[in-house]
């Protein structure tokens, strides 16, 4: 199959510059300002801008809570990915208590079979220990470079020394370790709080996880890197504190990579006040302005490395759950199809970053860190031909009826955005024309080498 898109603006972290790009079986052949060459397809990309294929660094599908299933399956998810431009998502393996990392990798490729976007796998670790261990290089032979360990949750929390243990464990053999970074003792205790106050709606909720929760649990994982002297990975940092420490860690010389997420420049923590505050309570919590403004100043210093979605969706009915208890609301949203276009909205089309810094916050870093590079994240000859072409001039309001997730409301509902997905070739396939998905089902599993660590 060859395809030449012609036309368009090519935009990468270091430039932009009219071109055209022939693909041929599956790679990126040829980009030059004017090709002339046979095609099966031609798209006129006109007025529209070409990126490499954007990498969503953090998604759950399929993810089983014990009192309820997130919304999205695979099926559903990665279709909602593509069409937003997504051509990778990396999701969780969760390896539960009793369970070998073995078992839990081999349930997410089954539960991935139906993808309509490439998919690879972070490994959730609810357990470290010597069995677990002896696992880990069984993973790298499998393509999963990255794992990823909570400080909160009693089903998945691990205690610091686990961390600091596998950080080298993991860091001398290439791969890098995500943490979730809140204080879960004292979250707990405000929880408990707010109960006996009987403040029991969703306001709650981010009374409960203020910045301070986060922002400890990120400058303990400084330290531990600091000790340990291997990388870490915040995952979805919200808060101005918590950007602050990883700057702090940094200028210590700690290496460090720093994850956000659209909501957190998007969305304000007095959503929560509204009729349905329910679909907002995620973790972390939605913020204030000063954070949303330090988030941006992170991702326009370069100091944000990647931006994932934290796709984690409920049913309204499923957020009912919780109608008399904010601590049993099933924590997040629905994000993966419109991260793109936000991200162009609120930090592109405000100045707050340029075209040049989307393609590497969006992709290029993600595929640098987490083994994917050059074949993922990058516009050259050789590259897989994973290619998004956006159209800048699209105005639409974002609406859950017209998503393909598979859940009932977004948090994003009725926001006016400017710019869209408008055709994505993925492994070399035209799956995504005109915003309509054309050719479902053909992701591809991604088998991913050690990590770059390009702050190294």
């Amino acid at each position: 199959m060859r395809i030449l898109i012609k036309n368009g603006m090519v935009v990468r972290s270091t430039g932009r510059k009219k071109a055209d790009v022939l693909i041929k079986d599956g790679k990126i052949k040829r980009i030059a300002p004017e090709i002339d060459a046979k095609a099966d397809r031609v798209i006129d990309a006109a007025g529209c801008y070409i990126f490499a294929g954007f990498i969503d660094t953090h998604t759950h599908f399929d993810l089983d809570l014990g009192v309820t299933v997130t919304a999205d399956n695979f099926e559903t998810g990665t279709k909602a990915a593509v069409v937003g431009g997504t051509t990778t998502v990396l999701d969780f393996a969760t390896q539960d208590h009793g369970m070998t990392m073995h078992d839990a990798l081999e349930l997410w490729h089954k539960k991935a079979e139906k993808s309509s976007s490439n998919y690879g796998f972070h490994m959730a670790v609810s357990e470290w220990n010597d069995a677990r261990k002896a696992e880990v290089d069984d993973m790298f032979k499998a393509g999963v470079s990255s794992f990823k360990m909570y400080m909160v949750y009693d089903a998945m929390k691990v205690n610091d020394g686990q961390i600091y243990d596998a950080q080298k464990f993991i860091g001398e053999r290439g791969g890098v370790i995500g943490v979730h970074c809140e204080n879960y003792d004292v979250l707990q205790a405000r929880i408990a709080e707010e109960k006996a106050k009987g403040h029991m709606d969703p306001t709650a909720h981010p009374v409960t996880r203020p910045q301070a929760v986060e922002a400890e649990g990120v400058a303990r994982l400084m330290r531990i890197a600091e000790l340990s002297g291997y990388p870490a990975w915040v995952v979805h940092l919200s808060t101005a504190d918590g950007l602050e420490e990883v700057r702090a860690a940094r200028k210590r010389g700690v290496e460090v990579y720093a994850e956000t997420c659209p909501q957190y420049i998007t969305l304000d923590v007095k959503r929560y006040a509204d009729p349905d505050g329910a679909k907002f309570v995620m973790s972390p919590p939605l913020r204030e302005a000063k954070d949303r403004a330090a988030i941006l100043d992170g991702m326009k210093k370069k100091d944000i490395d990647f931006i994932g979605t934290d796709h984690c969706s409920f049913t309204m009915a499923q957020k009912a759950l919780g109608k008399d208890d904010f601590s049993k609301i099933p924590n997040g949203g629905a994000g993966v199809q419109n991260r793109a276009e936000l991200v162009y909205t609120y930090a592109v089309k405000t100045g707050a970053i340029t075209l040049e810094q989307m393609a590497l916050l969006m992709s290029e870093r993600a595929a640098r860190l987490f083994g994917m590079f050059p074949e993922k994240g990058a516009l050259r000859v050789g590259s897989d031909a994973d290619i998004v072409i956006f159209d800048p001039d699209d105005k639409h309001t974002i609406l859950w009826k017209t998503n393909l997730h598979a859940c009932d409301n977004s948090p994003y509902e009725g926001m006016e955005v400017l710019g869209r997905t408008r055709d994505v070739v993925l492994n070399g396939e035209l799956v995504v024309e005109n915003g309509t998905l054309v050719k479902p089902y053909c992701g591809k599993y991604v088998f991913r080498k050690p990590s770059e660590r390009y702050r190294k």
